[in-house]
């Protein structure tokens, strides 16, 4: 960073010294202009870097200058002045030792923190036939870091409540959230806080399970987080057999299948005449015999939720001699 011109090289007003020295300034009590021009060398800082304020279009007639931490000009928020007859630098209760006052009225700010953002204000002081002076305010905005989401619950069942929260917190900064790509929708289940940071799910339900992003945005930068994936633990619900043929000809093959929605998926395990037989969504039986027929239950279970699930098919066998022609037709 090139700076525009040498620091004072006097020693510097202590603190015995800045109360008389400040009131020397205040002594003026100038009236203020908007002319006074600041900017930020470079215009977008991260965190732990340097930057200047840099200071335009200067009056005549200077006496000096004083920074304030924030938009209020009183001995609490006052950071550093410089007194340019004497070159004598003043600190104030605000300065942190990492604040530079130039001739020009510049501020350099090393190692900029989170806790560096927000207004500033420059007082300049002049004088002349009467008294006269300006004042410029500056709002810093650093760059903002990738957030990321710190979830209450990543993985509740229904009818939970699950809080989200956008890390880290930062100073005027604004908070977006997305929900699958997309701004959360209107919903009396959905409650952001005052200032966006976080976001509440009330009753979650299958549809609240998806992709959850935070965006940190400021005047000089944004920043998404990566996205976190809520999964919604329910089911088993009531499961379903298929196909919904009941009726099967000796000598075919039987294959049924079952279903239940349930996240995770569910456990099945299948009954077939009150005995439970096999592990899996399908039960295979080749080449039936009127033996076969019976009932077959599908038994679901989710051992996330601890909840169950039992559904029954009565399947009847029947060989060639119990068929009429068209109901032999009705059963291939």
């Amino acid at each position: 960073m090139v700076f525009p011109s040498a620091p004072p090289c006097t020693q510097p007003i202590t603190w015995q010294g800045f109360l008389l020295t400040a009131s020397l300034l205040n002594f003026w009590n100038p009236p203020t202009t908007a002319q006074v021009m600041i900017e930020a060398q470079p215009h977008v800082v991260s965190e732990g870097k340097d930057v200047l304020l840099l200071v335009h279009n200067l009056p005549q007639n200077l006496i000096g200058y004083s920074w304030y931490r924030g938009k209020i000009m009183d001995i609490t928020h006052y950071m550093t002045a410089f007194l340019i007859d004497g070159h004598i630098t003043i600190f104030g209760p605000a300065h942190t030792g990492r604040e530079t006052i130039y001739p020009n009225a510049s501020l350099l700010i090393e190692k900029v923190t989170q806790n560096d953002a927000g207004p500033y204000t420059l007082q300049v002081i002049t004088q002349g036939d009467r008294n006269n002076g300006e004042t410029g305010h500056f709002t810093l905005h650093l760059e903002t870091p990738k957030p990321s989401i710190t979830s209450s619950n990543s993985k509740p069942s229904k009818a939970d409540t699950v809080t989200l929260t956008c890390e880290p917190e930062i100073k005027d900064a604004n908070y977006l959230w997305w929900i699958n790509g997309e701004s959360p929708p209107s919903s009396s289940r959905l409650q952001l806080s005052n200032d966006n940071r976080t976001l509440i799910l009330f009753s979650v339900t299958e549809k609240d399970a998806g992709h959850y992003e935070c965006e940190v945005k400021n005047p000089v930068s944004a920043s998404r987080s990566d996205p976190v994936t809520l999964k919604v633990l329910h089911g088993p619900d009531f499961p379903r057999i298929s196909p919904s043929k009941t009726v099967y000809h000796q000598g075919r093959n039987l294959r049924l299948s079952c279903f239940a929605d349930s996240n995770p998926p569910a456990e099945y395990h299948w009954i077939v005449n009150g005995m439970r037989r096999l592990k899996g969504k399908e039960v295979h039986v080749p080449r039936i015999t009127t033996k076969n027929s019976g009932l077959y239950g599908c038994f679901v279970r989710n051992s996330a939720t601890g909840k169950r699930n039992l559904v029954f098919k009565e399947i009847k066998v029947v060989d060639a001699s119990e068929c009429s022609l068209g109901f032999y037709d009705l059963i291939q």
